[in-house]
């Protein structure tokens, strides 16, 4: 056979072959998407991907938390396909990625149930997370020593926490207790009468009892109007910009269906 007609041949595969591959990667009937980051986020993330996997169930998509550094980095090293943040990135941060911000998340002054206290105002909450507080009774409360509860450093609460309330030369008491998750806080809030620590919006239930700051009460109102100050986005990052599977998520996500499913799980649209 004439070498020409084989290497012909041969072209023709490659070809044939190359332009199928190009065809499967941008569909959405296969693949598997990682999602890692913030653990604000997880639980909102999984409600999305849960109800996206109804239509699309040939896709595979893992979400994992570890905080809003961990996803960051992970999109950035390309250990995942979508990083989920819920802070503003530095510049440093931003190289490279693309934001697409799901909405606002209040961070809500969470206290236990039985406390009596109702509202604080941004200068007590620094003065309590400082330390320069350290009685119930100081800011109408009863007379009892206040426990407090922190995030682990990588948090985006955390970080949105330091940005808003402490500042950049006030830091929070070396003997607050550190959880590693919205809920881990929420749960010590829940068994502790004495303890306070900031969740999410996002998670508020009735186990713990919401603060009004500066006489505000975190809602989906005051968060979108801006009243409400401590606030930050939720945030999906992808490395350059996204194709295939990736995508078609993203779209979705950011289309009619996912804004149902932000909107029901308390992620709030700005309206200022």
């Amino acid at each position: 056979m004439d070498n020409k007609f084989i290497i012909g041949i041969i072209a023709a595969i490659v070809v044939v072959a190359a332009c199928v591959l190009v065809f499967s990667s941008g569909g959405s009937s296969s693949g598997t998407i990682d999602i890692v980051g913030s653990t604000s986020v997880q639980p909102v993330a999984e409600k999305l991907v849960e109800k996206y996997q109804e239509s699309h169930p040939g896709v595979k998509i893992n979400v994992q938390g570890g905080g809003s550094g961990v996803g960051i980095k992970s999109v950035q090293d390309g250990t995942a396909d979508i990083g989920t943040s819920s802070k503003d990135l530095k510049d440093d941060e931003k190289k490279g990625l693309t934001e697409h911000v799901l909405g606002q998340d209040g961070i809500v002054i969470a206290v236990n149930n039985q406390n009596p206290v109702k509202d604080l105002s941004t200068d007590q909450l620094k003065d309590i997370f400082s330390g320069k507080i350290t009685n119930w009774k100081e800011v109408g409360g009863p007379d009892a020593k206040i426990n407090l509860i922190t995030r682990e450093e990588g948090s985006g609460t955390l970080d949105a926490f330091i940005s808003i309330v402490m500042g950049k030369d006030t830091e929070i008491k070396s003997d607050a207790i550190v959880q590693s998750s919205t809920e881990a806080v929420k749960q010590s809030v829940k068994q502790d009468p004495n303890a306070i620590g900031f969740v999410s919006y996002a998670a508020m239930s009735d186990d713990v009892k919401a603060l009004s700051i500066n006489g505000i009460i975190p809602s989906e109102a005051t968060i979108a109007d801006g009243t409400y100050q401590l606030q930050r986005p939720f945030i999906f990052l992808v490395k350059g910009e996204p194709t295939g599977d990736v995508k078609d998520f993203i779209d979705w996500v950011m289309g009619p269906e996912g804004s149902k499913i932000l909107e029901e799980e308390k992620i709030v649209k700005l309206t200022k």
